[in-house]
């Protein structure tokens, strides 16, 4: 049985992510590749509460074994479709596939026609994506008109160059594409957060790939990101359609938790029941090196 829908306390609402021109209401994006099935991935999409969804738009992607196109399982008044780069190794192809897909979605009169998932990857066995292809691809697309998303590591000085090149939102890994590790690294991603938005709060940082569950899509969130981008924790968990409503409600809790400010870790206790009036309160009070202990509820 599938668990039910999320719901969202409108009071709560934040306002929505906003990247290129585009508002998107959700700030979880998701792809579309690795499901058993298109019915599957349709009802996934559904469930994850998404309104951007990435598609890898090389020729032999876009159909299935079966025969099945996978934009005739996408509503393109329904998503806005970023399409992907995915699996180029070179500036060249990243560019190339970026504007077969600009074709094919201007033809569907899709507002992220001019958008693109940009990845120009250095190592087929970790997919850890090339700093000065991705760079050289960044640049060359975005002086042909392209809303440029570039996947990259969490290295901050490679995101604030991609910024300076001119990409509409740098999306930093939390591990490697695929792999589940959840967020390796978050002393970098603050650090890029800080280098990306220090004078520009607005500008949209995204952590694309590596996150394995909801808490990983969580700590993202807490962390102050915009937005997570996700395809194989949905795709390939025992259960795809309830993990995608888990990660739905994570990417809310997540954020709800940054916007309301986390307590600071302390190494001692501090009671949360007030101290003033307590009976028998004195001598009896056992003396501590450092901060005391105090009495909890």
């Amino acid at each position: 049985m599938t668990a039910a829908a999320t719901t969202v306390d409108p009071s709560l609402a934040d306002g929505h992510l906003r990247v290129a021109g585009i508002t998107l209401r959700s700030r979880l994006v998701v792809g579309t590749g690795k499901y058993a099935t298109m019915a599957g991935m349709v009802r996934c999409l559904e469930a994850s509460g998404a309104d951007c969804v990435t598609v890898a738009v090389r020729r032999e992607r876009l159909v299935t074994a079966a025969g099945e196109n996978i934009l005739d399982f996408l509503d393109p008044a329904r998503y806005t479709l970023l399409p992907n780069t995915a699996g180029c190794f070179h500036a060249d192809d990243a560019v190339r596939v970026a504007r077969l897909g600009r074709e094919l979605l201007r033809d569907l009169g899709n507002p992220g026609a001019e958008w693109v998932k940009l990845e120009v990857l250095g190592d087929p066995r970790t997919l850890l994506p090339d700093p000065v292809g991705t760079l050289e691809a960044t640049a060359r697309l975005v002086d042909d008109g392209f809303a440029v998303l570039v996947y990259t590591s969490d290295d901050p000085v490679v995101a604030r160059r991609l910024k300076a090149a001119g990409a509409a939102s740098v999306m930093p890994a939390g591990s490697p594409i695929g792999s589940g590790q959840g967020i390796l690294n978050p002393n970098n991603l603050r650090i890029c957060l800080e280098v990306l938005k220090g004078d520009d709060p607005d500008y949209p940082v995204i952590v694309d790939a590596g996150v394995g569950t909801a808490s990983d899509v969580a700590a993202a969130m807490e962390l102050g990101v915009d937005g997570v981008l996700l395809n194989t924790a949905i795709a390939h968990a025992a259960d795809p359609e309830r993990m995608a409503h888990a990660m739905r409600a994570a990417c809310f809790a997540g954020r709800q938790a940054w916007l309301a400010g986390r307590i600071p870790k302390r190494l001692y206790a501090t009671a949360s029941s007030p101290e003033e009036g307590v009976i028998g309160r004195g001598a009896s009070r056992p003396a501590a090196t450092g901060e005391p202990a105090r009495t909890g509820e």
